[in-house]
């Protein structure tokens, strides 16, 4: 293993060297908790991210202890020691669901302000069967900060669109931005065509691409909070300025506590994603006892079940 400044050669680095090893990016974290139970809302639990150096491996890192079924995809980061401690094909180019919304996220975060006011067009209606979504109509209304927490925490569909035509001025437009960012960050091996994830010809990322996107959306502190509730309520207006209240619960079974991690590991949040394409998906955020983070991402499970039990079992890698 070999680490690059980051400084220096970052674009060089981002456009090669990205593209044919695994990585794991170098994150500086100053860990701040004010709360003892981490999951709801109205938390204060920021890391100060900020990825320097670029570590990168030749090939799939694996443990005696943990193994993957032979169609999941994943890895393991450990952020604060630029190291990768799992791999398996996380470059593999996949369909990535839901996942997509923190890219989604990503920009919104990085282009919009959390109280510009965003109006529901005609695009905003979802009629893919199954698809997660609020039911938003034509002239709601609501703030970026309201639709990214129903977006992260809910994973709504018809939000996805609100946000992206109200930042990139359409839906086409806000997936040039996807791509453009996924390129500034090194995300060379994924190529976004909408904002939610549902399946669409040449629409993919990759494992550490993912790594590298959720990486980047944990710069923002907003980002950092949301993905840490299990549920919102708010309020939000039709076209007549008629009050919609909404409450919105967590897609991530170690949110809602119907999963659990490993002794002496703390789940901070993460992103789900499923689609009969892509699989079973999830990317989390977690802490060991020392409050040193990690970033841990499974894509391509055959079910729910598989999914959790391989998370649960790559997240025990922590403290092997």
């Amino acid at each position: 293993m070999r680490c690059i400044n980051k400084k220096v050669f970052v674009s060089f680095i981002c456009t090669i060297a990205v593209s044919v090893l695994s990585a794991c990016g170098n994150s500086a974290y100053s860990l701040s908790y004010s709360v003892e139970n981490y999951h709801g809302t109205n938390q204060n639990i920021y890391y100060d991210t900020f990825a320097s150096d670029l570590c990168v491996v030749n090939e799939d890192i694996l443990s005696d202890s943990m193994t993957m079924s032979e169609a999941s995809c994943g890895g393991l980061f450990d952020l604060n020691n630029r190291e990768t401690l799992y791999a398996v094909n996380v470059n593999a180019q996949l369909s990535p669901a839901s996942l997509t919304k923190v890219m989604t996220a990503l920009v919104a975060l990085k282009y919009g302000s959390l109280d510009q006011r965003l109006t529901a067009s005609s695009n905003v209606y979802v009629t893919e069967s199954g698809a997660q979504k609020i039911g938003l109509k034509e002239g709601d209304t609501m703030t970026l900060d309201q639709a990214l927490r129903i977006l992260l925490i809910y994973s709504a569909n018809d939000v996805a669109n609100l946000i992206a035509e109200n930042i990139g001025g359409s839906i086409e437009g806000f997936a040039d931005m996807m791509n453009q960012e996924a390129q500034a960050i090194g995300a060379t091996k994924s190529h976004f065509v909408n904002p939610h994830g549902l399946t669409a010809e040449d629409h993919y990322t990759t494992p550490y691409d993912m790594y590298l996107i959720f990486n980047a959306a944990m710069q923002y502190d907003t980002f950092q909070e949301i993905i840490a509730m299990t549920e919102y309520t708010t309020v939000y207006y039709n076209a007549d300025g008629e009050s919609q209240e909404k409450t919105v619960k967590s897609t991530n079974l170690y949110s809602q506590g119907t999963q659990t991690a490993p002794s002496n590991i703390t789940v901070i949040g993460g992103k789900t994603g499923t689609t009969n394409a892509a699989g079973h998906c999830l990317i989390l955020l977690a802490r060991d006892n020392s409050s040193n983070p990690y970033i841990a991402v499974i894509m391509r499970a055959e079910s729910s079940d598989v999914l959790y039990n391989e998370m649960t079992n790559l997240l025990q890698e922590i403290v092997n």
